[in-house]
């Protein structure tokens, strides 16, 4: 309709326009680059791929090398000490904070995903016993390392793999890098042993049951996820590459 004043004459609004065109555009998501979730709420599309994306970047941010020692790579003297550096030394080591975010990731995407992290759970204890043992297992850190970037390539796969392929790779990625955590506890006391294994257990199923949790949440409310899953586990699989090619050259 016209509108007409003292030397103002413009188009205004038809009655219920304003509040229609406001209605369209909460439908459409309001423009390009949001996306409407199933509850109803509007978030900027990539949103979950970039919150995804965090570890890679953290991974990637830092240079190729081994784990640390909690203990400063003094020997855990006490069931104190060697729980704590249970506990610690996978997640100050980011070759075996990463490997265990991925099998987290990629038990969300398959049926008992909670049984295949305790598979690796249960390989990385023996591969600790192993070296405990004085078995050797020939590269155990350039194995390792390679375990990471079978374990990106797989997460950036379209179809996830069956739970029979999966659970050999978490067997193996579990017992290569528990052989290569157990050279912090070589030679120590039963007391601190066992609290070293009773650490490793409790933090990386924590963590890796956190990450398979947190990985079905988001792709239950988020499409994108998935994309941010791929070029996560791309970065992860070149991570573990520099770390692989970190180990030829030492």
């Amino acid at each position: 309709c016209r509108v007409k004043g003292p030397g103002l004459s413009r188009l205004a609004p038809a009655p219920g326009n304003g509040a229609s065109i406001g209605a369209e555009d909460a439908k459409t998501g309001m423009g390009a680059g949001m996306s409407k979730t199933k509850a109803g709420t509007l978030r900027p599309k990539g949103a979950v791929c970039g919150s995804i994306l965090i570890l890679a970047g953290f991974v990637l941010s830092a240079s190729p090398a081994a784990a640390h020692h909690v203990m400063g790579g003094r020997l855990p003297v006490t069931f104190i000490e060697g729980l704590l550096s249970g506990l610690g030394h996978p997640v100050i080591g980011l070759d075996h904070f990463a490997a265990v975010i991925v099998v987290g990731c990629l038990a969300a995407s398959l049926p008992r995903g909670a049984l295949l992290t305790a598979g690796f759970v249960i390989a990385m204890m023996g591969g600790v016993t192993l070296h405990v043992a004085q078995a050797t297992i020939p590269a155990g850190e350039a194995l390792a390392a390679l375990s990471v970037v079978a374990l990106g390539l797989v997460m950036l796969r379209a179809r996830p793999a069956s739970s029979t392929a999966a659970l050999g790779l978490f067997v193996l990625t579990g017992l290569f890098h528990g052989y290569a955590l157990g050279e912090s506890i070589v030679g120590a006391e039963p007391a601190p042993l066992y609290a070293y294994l009773a650490g490793l257990a409790i933090i990386q199923s924590l963590i890796a049951l956190g990450a398979m949790t947190a990985v079905r949440w988001l792709s239950a409310r988020d499409a994108f996820a998935p994309i941010g899953l791929r070029l996560a586990g791309a970065a992860i699989a070149g991570f573990g590459f520099a770390l692989f090619a970190q180990q030829l050259g030492a």
